[in-house]
């Protein structure tokens, strides 16, 4: 086996951080990839992983090495693309992972523009609000309302969109309608923790140029954005939300608006990917449409605030 695809072996392993793993991916017997690791690091001479019943550990050698087959594996996949006539019509299958939320009611329906303009791209995309681990999991990128601090990850702020403070008309007729950020003491809200990141999220405010943060009681905290819209329009509390994702339940009368005078920051929305090797063609025209998407928004619902900077992950 040349050095190329022991190269591919050795990174495989470390992504997913088992041989099985990798060997099942890689459509390999498990006996061919340890033994492929094995000639490689004889040929090299160092120590790349530490294999123990429960997991595989990477040294630091391993580290160093892994990084640089990234920059080479990455060049030789650009190389290849250049002449190719893939390079004017990707192909091939896409796995994105987003919130429920934008997946349902921005993404999925402009689908049909993606597919006209690359009708030979499938796409499977995941709708949840956890943390995924797209090297283990082989996503190959992330729609999230958060900034990743994982520097092994490109972080691009693709948007900014507005937010608002609504509550069930049940839930003002029992507390009344604040006037103020300042009327809410006797106010309750509806709790939000992120299990992607261990965070509780107070409601903040905008007001005289800054930003304001109000801890208010919770009887009912959720981690999901879809529990959290229905526990507002139970009558549970106060919540904040993009405006896009509120819309519907708005027009019809389930939800009203409040506070609009002191409204939440804006909402900004990064799209994360592996560097390197790992963009793919079919995967760099998918991130570049999610940009359009979201500067070109079809609705007023989705007005977006232009992203403006955009971070780089190292």
């Amino acid at each position: 086996m040349d050095q190329v695809q022991a190269m591919r072996i050795f990174t495989r392993i470390v992504e997913l951080g088992s041989f099985s793993r990798a060997a099942e991916r890689l459509q390999l017997p498990r006996a061919t990839v340890s033994n492929v690791l094995k000639r490689l690091e004889q040929r090299l001479g160092v120590r790349l992983l530490i294999r123990t019943t429960r997991q595989v550990q990477v040294t630091s050698e391993g580290t160093l090495y892994y990084q640089r087959c990234i920059q080479l594996l990455g060049a030789l996949e650009e190389a290849d693309t250049l002449f190719s006539s893939h390079k004017l019509q990707p192909s091939g299958k896409v796995r994105i992972d987003m919130p429920h939320s934008l997946a349902r009611e921005v993404v999925i329906p402009a689908l049909d523009d993606f597919y006209r303009r690359y009708p030979d791209i499938t796409l499977a995309l995941g709708a949840n609000d956890t943390h995924v681990d797209l090297l283990r999991e082989g996503v190959d990128c992330v729609l999230r309302a958060w900034e990743t601090e994982d520097d092994s990850l490109v972080a691009r702020r693709i948007a900014m969109l507005p937010q608002l403070t609504c509550a069930s008309p049940g839930y003002l007729a029992a507390f009344g309608v604040p006037q103020s950020i300042d009327d809410l003491q006797q106010h309750r809200a509806v709790g939000y923790f992120s299990l992607a990141n261990n965070r509780d999220y107070p409601l903040e405010f905008c007001r005289s140029g800054k930003v304001e943060r109000r801890e208010l009681p919770a009887r009912l905290s959720v981690s999901g954005a879809d529990a959290y819209t229905s526990g507002c329009r139970a009558g549970m509390g106060l919540i904040q939300a993009a405006h896009y994702s509120l819309a519907p339940w708005l027009e019809n009368g389930e939800l009203v608006e409040v506070l609009a005078e002191t409204p939440p920051p804006p909402m900004p929305i990064y799209i994360m990917y592996p560097p390197g090797r790992f963009l793919a063609p079919r995967v760099r025209v998918l991130i570049d449409w999610l940009i359009w998407l979201f500067e070109n928004p079809k609705s007023s619902d989705m007005a977006v605030f232009p992203a403006n900077a955009r971070k780089q992950g190292k």
